[in-house]
């Protein structure tokens, strides 16, 4: 199965996402995990030096691919239980060539106008995708959200922006919380420094609703 986290916006949480989901699905589903990344600022490859120097944690293989990767991303498929590509914050070759072959496209974006701004272009290029990858599934996760009980009605209207280009905007998002960064420079994730806090419930939550969907049940544009 391949699953990109990607999006126009930067600064959105988009490797951090695929960080918690690699290793969510690493201890969850037992399974050989691939993580690609297609970011010049090697966010990820980063987080993977620094958790493979953790004799604790257990290790996640990662490459990095940029450009044209359909090709490799099929073969990568072949031979991983799950490839989880982590694109940058631009629209580039590499993302939509991983939109063309993904069974799960999962773009966080925080509840901000600026982030919500790149929903028309989105829309447009999974529409693209869809032509070539059917069965594609394509969902956004409300990233960073403010914890302010006050500040609650942000998140209930990006999603209604969300929605109103055609979009699925999954219930579960994750909040501002120190530890999605601690973890990262940590080289560890959220599930395995609090396994019982809100984060890893967040991250959970997010991968339960997210498989919840059979690849060839997607919406339909």
């Amino acid at each position: 199965m391949i699953i990109l986290v990607g999006g126009e916006k930067g600064g959105s949480g988009k490797s951090c996402l695929a960080q918690n989901l690699a290793v969510y699905v690493t201890e969850t589903f037992k399974a050989n995990v691939l993580m690609v990344d297609c970011d010049p600022q090697r966010t990820t490859s980063d987080w993977i030096q620094a958790r493979n120097n953790q004799t604790d944690l257990k290790p996640i293989n990662c490459i990095q691919l940029y450009g044209k990767i359909r090709n490799d991303l099929l073969s990568l498929g072949e031979r991983f239980d799950y490839v989880i590509v982590d694109c940058g914050g631009q629209d580039n070759l590499a993302m939509r060539a991983a939109m063309s072959v993904a069974s799960y496209v999962v773009i966080p974006l925080r509840p901000k106008r600026r982030d919500l701004k790149t929903l028309p272009h989105m829309e447009d290029m999974l529409s693209t995708c869809k032509m070539v990858n059917p069965k594609m599934v394509a969902t956004v996760v409300i990233s960073q959200c403010p914890a302010l009980p006050s500040q609650f009605k942000r998140i209930l209207e990006a999603k209604d922006v969300v929605k109103s280009f055609g979009l699925t905007a999954l219930n579960a998002v994750t909040f501002n919380r120190n530890i999605y960064d601690d973890s990262e420079e940590s080289g560890s994730s959220v599930l395995e420094i609090d396994p019982q806090g809100k984060a890893a419930q967040e991250i959970t939550n997010i991968a339960e609703e997210l498989f919840a969907i059979p690849p060839d049940d997607s919406f339909e544009f």
